[in-house]
């Protein structure tokens, strides 16, 4: 197979027929170049999305109210209800599997209006009141200052977290706002830290951009909402699904606040962790569909060298009598035939897969240039290791298998015959 006459002839065949052998190799080319782009594309959407969510905790569920779709125990179909802060200690002394457990509020949002004033400057942004424990379900990271701490929530403290967008807005460049005030709805709160989302993943209407948050007594206290809870999330200990959470949590809810336990409707939720798993299932039917694709069409590629191959065969059915007849083995024939074969698919081949992952990088290049780069769903679009050796070892494959059934025929042609073929 290293016989250095060999190849010096493999290659002196291929240079004959320059454009047959160029459009030979194409279709192997154009195979492997459309599995690693493809599968490249696939993989930076999976980066883009996953990238969005993979820190928000994937064993989490979120509730919220709507109203009754069934009369029950006296009330109406239709009535409207709210949870209240009892319920969560209720929820915690019941249900033992729940890890994290925190209610919110929302506040005005950005639709409703300016709601943010500082001096001259205004703004229209999302406020929430939240616990210290919502930030291990949904995390941001503190770029200045502190995040909510349980001081907050016992002294009903009138501070606030504010993100780079407000803080782009209400303050002037370079001005630091920690420990600056700002007027929501009415009311002062220091601004005790900026932050900066983690995951795309957003609890509550706007952009997750656009937030505010302050403890959650202070905001029930502060604006008169008394005991109401508007929505809360959970997560599960390590090991429980929290669908069985979720499935409990809504039961014990039910039984409650007097609500038909045949109705669907009366408790909204949310699964991350259903949505995970759909994800994953997503981005494994891609990679899926990608290798049946790029397979398909480097096998058309290999077809089509194999056909080549024959008709190179049926042109040197003299020269191969001559080498049979002068003591050249059948063994000898189908190295040849073989190697001519592999040499043609996997030269093919690795040009394909150099472009290929050149142009992945380009991209990737083109990517990153973008201001926010956090914000768009396509990212680091790339190619395993371990993918490019399986193309590799696939074309090697291929080009045996390409080479095999012409070998096979010509050693199947006796000498004498092959000799007289003209």
């Amino acid at each position: 197979m290293f016989d250095l006459d060999l190849w010096k002839e493999i290659i002196s065949a291929l240079k004959k027929n320059r454009m047959r052998s160029f459009m030979t190799a194409f279709g192997v080319f154009w195979g492997i170049f459309m599995l690693i782009v493809m599968s490249g594309a696939g993989k930076a959407l999976e980066n883009g999305v996953m990238g969005g969510i993979s820190a928000f905790a994937s064993n989490s569920a979120f509730f919220w109210t709507e109203p009754t779709s069934k009369p029950y125990e006296g009330f109406q179909i239709g009535r409207n209800w709210q949870y209240k802060n009892k319920d969560i200690e209720y929820i915690r002394r019941h249900i033992s599997d729940v890890e994290y457990l925190s209610p919110r509020l929302f506040g005005s949002n950005s639709r409703s209006g300016d709601n943010t004033i500082r001096g001259k400057k205004t703004g229209a942004f999302n406020m929430y009141g939240d616990y210290p424990v919502f930030f291990k379900i949904d995390p941001w990271t503190p770029i200045k200052g502190r995040l909510i701490n349980d001081i907050d929530i016992l002294q009903n403290r009138k501070v606030c977290l504010i993100t780079e967008r407000v803080e782009e807005v209400m303050f002037e460049e370079g001005e630091d706002p920690i420990g600056q005030y700002l007027k929501l709805n009415g009311v002062f709160f220091q601004v005790v830290g900026v932050i900066h989302p983690e995951t795309r993943v957003g609890i509550g209407s706007g952009r997750k951009e656009d937030t505010i948050i302050i403890p959650f007594t202070t905001m029930q206290r502060t604006y008169n909402m008394g005991d109401d809870v508007h929505f809360f999330s959970v997560t599960s200990d390590p090991g429980v699904p929290v669908s069985n959470v979720e499935a409990r949590l809504k039961e014990l809810l039910k039984e409650r606040h007097h609500i038909a336990p045949d109705d669907l409707q009366a408790i909204g939720s949310f699964n991350i962790e259903l949505e995970w798993v759909k994800y994953m299932g997503l981005f494994s039917g891609i990679q899926i569909l990608t290798w049946i694709v790029g397979i398909g069409t480097l096998l058309a590629g290999v077809i089509g060298v194999s056909n080549i191959m024959l008709v190179i065969i049926k042109e040197r059915t003299h020269e191969i009598g001559i080498q049979r007849a002068i003591g050249a083995t059948p063994r000898k024939i189908i190295t040849h035939i073989v190697a001519e074969s592999v040499f043609l698919t996997v030269m093919a081949g690795y040009i394909g897969l150099a472009l290929g992952v050149g142009l992945l990088e380009l991209l990737n290049m083109a990517l990153m240039s973008n201001p926010n780069p956090d914000e768009i769903f396509f990212r680091n679009p790339e190619v395993s290791f371990t993918m490019a050796v399986a193309a590799l070892i696939v074309l090697v494959i291929s080009g045996i298998i390409a080479g095999l059934i012409p070998a096979k025929r010509a050693v199947s042609i006796k000498p004498i015959d092959a000799i007289r073929d003209e």
